[in-house]
């Protein structure tokens, strides 16, 4: 007979012999003591019957969730193994823009598997995130020297995005009046594909065929743009100088998708007339990872500032007149521009860019340079083996490290036989539908890589060729130069690129900036709508686990059997979550699931429609996120906003007039649940049916689904389709601002309109698939590895218990502010949902104390301000997160409320007006030291208002930061040394 306890901290079912790692008592902040103070407090006596309380009873879930049950973290990870050995790491030489690379050891574990570089949040409060603005301005110091442009952005997703981004940004330049755009047939496939997807959405005239048959009348006005591939997809170098001269004649600007690599060696594009280049940064240090993360780059002129899409890092100053860094014109433009803004961008891969950026920091140029020499020596090498076998390229322009094969006279039929052979030495090579064969080599190639490829082209026998024999050959052709299209320029000659390159100047430099940006490692980042819980250590493990990292997107699937496992099993977690039949993992970031999900509703009209689909409106309440109408326009839908009321629910009255007036034209309505305003609504049933009664789909933003696991869910309350925000609800961190992924959940209906991939089709893909939406068939596979462990360490009562805690904490903590602010919105029973906001309106009128006086003097009380002005300007949302103990949420609230006396005293004329802590603040340790202290108030009130400051305190590294004269004097790349000191 088995004994059995009941214990509060045991996560089993109470067996003795059950394991003893629960997880969910690890994730879940607050102990059981503490969820029934508050409980109490809120006059509950359980979890149950307080989030009974919260979600309306006809949205409820009536069973609990079909996901196993909890499981240890030692024994999961163990299984885990198991499942990661499936997939098999073979050598890759497939290229197309995925290669192999090698992340340096102290970036690796210093930065990708540390806490204090992938916790933080996107860098808006630039103050306490100085350290990463540096690393991202690296990051464009570097884009814009190799791509010879001189304004870099740093937060695109992948090759593929960004040229359509690109794509999009000539239109934009052309002011809408040349509305074609041609790309060369020698880009890389999924990048022609995602071109056509954003090109349809938009209306875009997209023409892919050769260059050399280009027609710069085609579309609509001409062409604004064209995009060529450099070097080609395989392997081609082409001088394009004549190309960009004919586009200058004809007011076509030219957009080059660079290996970033390759300019290090190569003329860059800015020199031969490029007017934009976008590209990958992902041989800079960062694993394949079947597909991602990985960061993108744009670059560009000044005079196309305004036009690029994402965020641009800028340098200003402070009040104390110190160089200072923030993001620069482009930061939320969604949420002021909306319909009208210049992309949907808002997580992108911050994280990875930082990783390339301190990759070309350790390198510096000369390390580059040197990479990309070796790189291009053993391909060459290479060529001339293959050349002793009888076969040759089929073409003899000038290459790089891609070549593209045909075998000899009588062996053309010989191809699946070469292929074979190299799979027997565990190696991929690139299959052309005419027989031919392409190979890429990359950082990790040496001679032994070379010996194996020479055997499988040799149709399984080693040649025995000396490799320095093969090399001497290769120079004396004079194969190793580059000819007219060596790069002449120099190129990352700024200070920064050339100190760091000892491991200990590297260590020492990373932590310098790592102790500039405050993170979860310091304390709770209260962030409304963005979901800022605990990433757990055993869900990072794996990502860079080799079975998971090093795969190339388009390797046969037969290799990344674990990988299908882990897709499988995610997949019906994640539709159990949400009630829908099917989910897509490919979107890799939020508003890049809240497109697709957009164009699955317009492809699922488009089939029912009978002639011309005429259904492109979309209903947008007033309150929504800023990327849903940016989202929508780029899915080719009107919008039309529908008003909220004064308790901040959507107006049944107007959006049932909206819905008739548009009756015939009614493509969806896109609903945030809980609401933008951190409330369950009561009607959102009834808003569905409206929808659907006049033909619409509903489209639910995912952003807080972190208050319906296990409690309701999109299906439940009515929604269509769905965009989960795994970088919020599942566990992915924010990493600085990305990476992210965002896969969508659809109801039965819309299965059939999953996206698709030409290049690699994934399982879900529907038989009328819209296509792709990002460069590989899942999206960013290896992170999808840290939601797959959060669901698995959790199980279905751990989910269900995190999303009441969830609500529990911001209940309390809006429970415990409420006597001195004012809780702007909650449901008729005084509740809120995981979020709350605070009304700091009055505030500004009676003692021009404004939020973001609040937001700063938070800093110096060791705390990232909440989200501000959203939805609602002059206010502050808090969400607190199952993660946060209440020891956290109460420090956080003494905080606020210390910051409201101090309010008060200037209400009362007891403190200065404008010469007064929250005006001044952050008060930074140059500050706090310094011989003069101009302030009516002492140094202790300015940097310790609180005890637990003595203890651990977090230094702003520099005062409040003029973004005004930022924005006047823009620069966007490294500034002189004198300038660091």
């Amino acid at each position: 007979m088995q004994t059995t306890v009941k214990s509060p901290v045991n996560d089993s079912t109470g067996n003795l012999l059950d394991f003893a790692d629960g997880f969910v008592r690890r994730h879940i902040g607050p102990s059981d003591t503490h969820i029934q103070q508050m409980l109490e407090l809120l006059g509950f006596d359980s979890l149950d019957q307080f989030s009974d309380a919260l979600v309306p009873e006809d949205i409820r879930l009536t069973q609990p969730l079909d996901i196993p049950s909890a499981r240890g973290e030692h024994e999961f990870l163990g299984a885990l193994r198991v499942i990661a050995e499936k997939n098999k790491v073979y050598r890759s030489c497939i290229g197309m823009g995925y290669t192999g690379t090698v992340t340096p050891p102290v970036i690796l574990r210093n930065v990708l598997e540390n806490p204090g570089w992938y916790t933080q949040y996107t860098p808006y409060q630039a103050e306490i995130s100085q350290g990463r603005l540096e690393a991202l301005l690296n990051f464009q110091t570097m884009i814009a020297d190799l791509t010879g442009l001189p304004l870099a952005g740093a937060s695109l997703l992948d090759e593929a995005t960004a040229a359509a981004e690109a794509m999009c940004m000539c239109v934009a330049i052309a002011r809408d009046k040349k509305r074609g755009f041609w790309a060369s047939d020698d880009c890389h496939p999924q990048t022609l594909e995602l071109l056509q997807t954003r090109a349809d959405g938009l209306g875009i005239d997209l023409k892919v065929g050769p260059i050399d048959e280009i027609d710069f009348n085609h579309g609509q006005g001409g062409l604004g743009g064209l995009l060529v591939q450099y070097p080609t997809t395989d392997g081609r170098i082409e001088d394009y100088a004549a190309l960009t001269a004919r586009a200058a004649e004809n007011g076509c600007l030219v957009v080059a998708s660079a290996d970033l690599l390759a300019l290090t060696v190569l003329t860059p594009p800015g020199e031969w007339g490029a007017d934009i280049c976008v590209g990958s940064a992902q041989r800079f240090g960062v694993p394949m990872g079947l597909g991602g993360p990985h960061a993108a780059f744009i670059s560009t002129h000044e005079a196309h500032v305004r036009k690029l899409p994402g965020r641009i890092i800028g340098v200003s100053k402070d009040r104390q007149g110190n160089r200072a860094l923030r993001m620069a014109i482009q930061t939320r433009e969604q949420h002021i521009r909306r319909d009208k803004a210049t992309s949907n961008i808002c997580t992108a891969q911050a994280l990875l860019a930082i990783i390339s950026s301190f990759y070309g920091v350790y390198h510096g140029p000369r390390g580059l340079k040197q990479i990309a020499d070796r790189t291009h020596a053993f391909t060459c090498a290479l060529l001339k083996g293959l050349e002793r076998l009888g076969h040759s390229r089929t073409s003899d322009t000038p290459f790089f490290d891609t070549i593209r094969i045909r075998l000899g006279k009588g062996r053309a039929s010989a191809t699946r036989q070469v292929v074979d052979a190299a799979l027997e030495r565990q190696i991929n090579l690139r299959e052309y539908s005419d027989g031919t064969l392409g190979v890429t080599l990359d950082e990790t190639a040496d001679a032994a890589l070379v010996a194996d490829l020479l055997a499988a082209f040799n149709f399984g026998h080693y040649t025995g060729f000396d490799i320095d024999d093969l090399l001497a050959e290769a120079e004396a052709d004079g194969m190793l130069s580059h000819g007219a299209l060596a790069r002449t320029s120099e190129y990352m000659t700024h200070p920064i690129f050339n100190e760091h390159h000892s491991e200990t100047q590297m260590l020492r430099y990373i932590f310098k900036l790592m102790q500039r940006d405050l993170s979860l490692a310091h304390s709770m980042i209260p962030l409304g709508s963005c979901t800022m819980k605990l990433n757990a250590t055993s869900e990072m493990l794996p990502v860079t686990w080799a079975e998971f990292g090093h795969l190339h997107p388009f390797a046969p699937d037969t290799q990344w059997r674990g990988y299908t496992q882990m897709f499988r099993e995610l997949e019906s977690w994640l539709c159990e979550v949400t009630g829908f039949s099917a989910v897509s993992l490919q979107p890799n970031a939020g508003a890049q699931g809240e497109y697709a999900g957009l164009l699955v509703i317009r492809a699922y009209h488009e089939h029912n429609a009978v002639g011309e689909n005429k259904r492109n409106v979309c209903l947008i309440p007033t309150s929504a996120h800023g990327t849903n109408p940016a989202s929508a326009v780029m899915a080719g839908m009107h919008v039309v906003p529908v008003a909220c009321d004064a308790n901040g629910n959507i107006d049944m009255n107007d959006l049932k007039a909206k819905a008739a007036d548009h009756a015939e034209t009614l493509s969806a309505l896109m609903v945030t649940y809980p609401s933008t305003h951190g409330v369950f609504e009561s009607t959102i049933r009834e808003v569905c049916d409206v929808i659907h009664r006049h033909g619409g789909q509903v489209y639910m933003d995912g952003a807080n689904m972190n208050a319906q696991v296990g409690l309701t869910s999109p299906a439940t309350c009515g929604a269509d389709v769905c965009h989960l925000n795994l970088h919020k609800t599942f566990c992915i961190p924010h990493g600085g601002g990305g990476p992210g992924m965002g896969p969508i959940g659809v109801a039965e209906q819309l299965v059939p309109f999953l996206p698709g991939h030409s290049v690699a089709r994934p399982d879900t893909a529907g038989e009328f698939a819209i296509g792709a939406v990002s460069a590989a068939p899942y999206g960013s596979p290896s992170i999808l590895t840290i939601s797959y462990v959060y669901i698995a360490l959790m199980g279905a009562e751990g989910l269900k218990r995190a999303t009441q805690v969830a609500l529990l904490n911001a209940n309390y903590m809006a429970r415990r502010l409420s006597d001195k602010f004012d809780i702007l919105y909650t449901d008729k029973n005084g509740n809120v949902a995981h979020e709350f906001i605070v009304d700091c309106r009055e505030f500004d009128k009676s003692v021009h104390i404004s939020i973001d006086d609040i937001a700063k003097r938070l800093m110096d009380y060791g705390f990232h301000s909440p989200t501000m002005s959203f939805p609602v300007p002059g206010t502050l949302m808090i969400e607190p997160t199952e993660s946060e103990p209440k020891a956290e949420l109460d420090r956080f609230c003494e905080a606020m409320l210390a910051i409201r006396e101090e309010i008060a005293a200037i209400e009362r004329g007891e403190i200065d007006a404008e010469n007064n802590p929250l005006k001044n603040a952050p008060h930074t340790m140059q500050m706090i030291g310094g011989d003069q202290w101009p302030h009516p108030y002492g140094r202790e009130q300015a940097a310790w208002p609180k005890a637990w400051l003595r203890d651990a305190k977090f230094w702003p590294t520099v005062g409040r930061i003029d973004h005004a004269y930022g924005d006047r004097n823009l620069i966007c790349s490294c500034p002189p040394m004198e300038e660091y000191q």
